[in-house]
């Protein structure tokens, strides 16, 4: 199969694929409401609530939601599962507006205990399941967390710090073959999954929740000091299913193809739900579908294509390393993958190549979008033969968003085609960020997230993504902040300067490098300062490599690390 772009195409213009599908009558219609004092475009058929999405999932009955290893859970059996939890979740004194912890790998009770606490108005907090015991206790320290729910390995880790935290009221275990002190198995409450059809059929605690009502904290981090809790509201969340929704139909008609109707799709989830990617942009729009989701113990190529196979998976993807994995992995050829549509990714740098190897390869069309923490995932998406035509575009915005790309002083609003600093506005950007009113003003303005990515936008709308204001380094779609990683080495006593930057890597986007300067007279390896790097964050973060300057490093005018010339310093010679 080659890579072409039918004559005939594109049928409409964006413009005119936005007037049709928004249309007054139409599933992706538009009203204005007034969000935080702000008049915002939304989509007016988007669930008000998390509850009512939860409810609405109930609907598809026996249909398969979740399958992990042998384990298969219908939506019925999910819902009564949540049901459950959310009634003893208020029998814990858990109220609106309370926050719970939720920390564990990708598992059934992931979705269990997500709509169990936002569907009774609780605040879920998704923690990094990759954090060390110290990260994981700043985020039950920092949202004020009241109950936490996890696994035995994120127990582990944060055992040691729970003297640290006296909000922290009780704890629920999931998958421990026996409660450690201080905690209770989840299973003593709504059993194994295998017998959550059993549970009484009951529907979720009346609870009064608001659209702009908050839901979630996610965290990511800052480019300085602490992570920053990125407050959700039920609006951002289910804002996601009309979004995507939307950003498929566009491609349709893009095409000059009827609407389908809908089907049931299989999607093979390996990214983390802790993210707003897989939370939002995947789950949300998978529970409206009534589509399943196959979650993995840990990533695995060749189980991949086993699972792809088997059961006749429609879509994956996340960030382009799993792509890449899927693509050049020597045992691919051995599995039927015809079964795959689309294999999408977002969260990291993707190489032109890529877009057209999925296409040509599999047969699938390629997917990309842009968001961030702070807009709950999706505002833009970029799919089939546009992606083919700008395969270094991120897309266009959703119709319910906006983008304006703005010059240094944040005010003037440049033409097209002239980078400055990408502005995003809709139904989908966070309140703000959770006690931290500082960060959140030079943050969010009338309705708008300063995304501090430099871009551009070309005269149909199309987002183009030059650098990255902000000192961040994205691995495989796990931001690293460059100041967290530089912190972390000036803890050591032989470093007296230290510079974090990212270096290429052909399937994830780039990796952490570091450059440091000891102080006189003092001694440290490459290895030494990993290890000791290691010892204070997630293994994703530890530079690999790690480059000793001679003087201190250079800087310009303003005090500010040349970190372009830097860079340099890893390239082949």
């Amino acid at each position: 199969m080659t890579m072409t772009v039918p004559q005939s195409w594109p049928a409409k213009s964006i413009t005119e694929v936005q007037k049709l599908l928004c249309a007054p009558g139409m599933p992706f219609e538009i009203e204005t409401v007034e969000i935080r004092g702000v008049p915002t475009r939304v989509w007016k058929n988007a669930h008000p609530s998390l509850a009512a999405l939860a409810r609405a999932g109930k609907a598809h009955g026996d249909a398969t939601f979740v399958i992990y290893e042998d384990e298969r859970i219908s939506y019925d059996a999910w819902f009564r599962a949540v049901a459950a939890l959310a009634a003893h979740l208020q029998s814990l004194g858990v109220q609106k507006g309370d926050r719970v912890a939720l920390a564990m790998r990708n598992l059934p009770e992931w979705p269990v205990a997500f709509f169990a606490i936002t569907g009774i108005g609780a605040i879920c907090v998704p923690l990094n399941a990759w954090w060390t015991g110290a990260e994981l206790e700043y985020g039950l320290a920092n949202s004020g967390a009241k109950v936490l729910i996890c696994d035995p390995e994120r127990l582990d880790r944060i055992a040691p710090h729970r003297p640290n935290l006296p909000a922290l009221e009780h704890v629920l275990v999931t998958r421990a073959e026996a409660a450690p002190p201080g905690a209770t198995r989840m299973e003593e409450l709504i059993g194994p999954s295998a017998d959550w059809s059993a549970l009484p059929d009951a529907d979720l605690p009346e609870s009064e929740i608001a659209p702009d009502d908050p839901a979630t904290i996610l965290y990511t981090s800052g480019t300085t000091g602490n992570p920053k809790g990125a407050l959700g509201t039920h609006r951002n969340l289910t804002t996601n299913i009309l979004s995507s929704g939307y950003a498929a139909a566009r491609s349709v008609l893009r095409r000059g193809d009827p609407l389908p109707e809908p089907a049931r799709k299989t999607m093979l989830t390996v990214i983390p739900l802790f993210h707003a990617t897989a939370c939002s942009a995947t789950m949300m729009g998978a529970i409206a579908g009534g589509h399943t989701l196959i979650f993995m113990y840990r990533w695995d190529p060749v189980k991949a294509f086993g699972i792809i196979e088997r059961e006749k998976v429609n879509a994956t993807g996340g960030v382009p390393t799993i792509a890449w994995q899927l693509l050049e992995h020597p045992e691919r050829g051995n599995f039927d993958l015809s079964s795959l549509e689309s294999i999408g990714y977002g969260g990291a740098p993707s190489a032109p190549e890529l877009v057209r190897r999925i296409y040509e390869e599999f047969g699938a069309l390629p997917g990309n979008g842009w968001g961030m923490t702070e807009t709950t995932a999706t505002v833009t998406t970029h799919s089939g033969e546009d992606y083919l035509h700008r395969p270094t575009s991120c897309g266009p915005a959703v119709a319910a968003a906006d983008l304006e790309i703005r010059a240094e002083d944040g005010v003037t609003v440049l033409p097209a085609g002239e980078i400055g600093e990408l502005w995003a506005r809709g139904p989908m950007i966070v309140a703000g960020y959770w006690q931290n009113p500082e960060a959140t003003a030079a943050t969010f303005v009338d309705g708008w997230v300063r995304t501090g990515d430099l871009a551009y936008i070309d005269e149909e709308g199309f987002c183009f993504i030059a650098d990255r204001a902000k000192d961040i380094v994205i691995r495989g779609g796990e931001n690293i902040y460059s100041s967290e990683v530089e912190n972390a080495l000036y803890e050591h006593p032989a470093v007296m300067d230290a510079a974090v930057v990212g270096i290429p890597h052909r399937t994830l986007g780039e990796e952490p490098a570091a450059v440091v300067h000891l102080s006189p007279g003092m001694q440290a390896s490459e290895a030494e300062l990993q290890s000791h790097v290691r010892e204070r964050l997630a293994a994703f973060k530890v530079p690999v490599r790690i480059l000793f300057h001679p003087e201190t490093l250079p800087r310009n005018a303003n005090g500010k690390i040349l970190k372009r010339e830097l860079k340099a310093l890893f390239e082949p010679a």
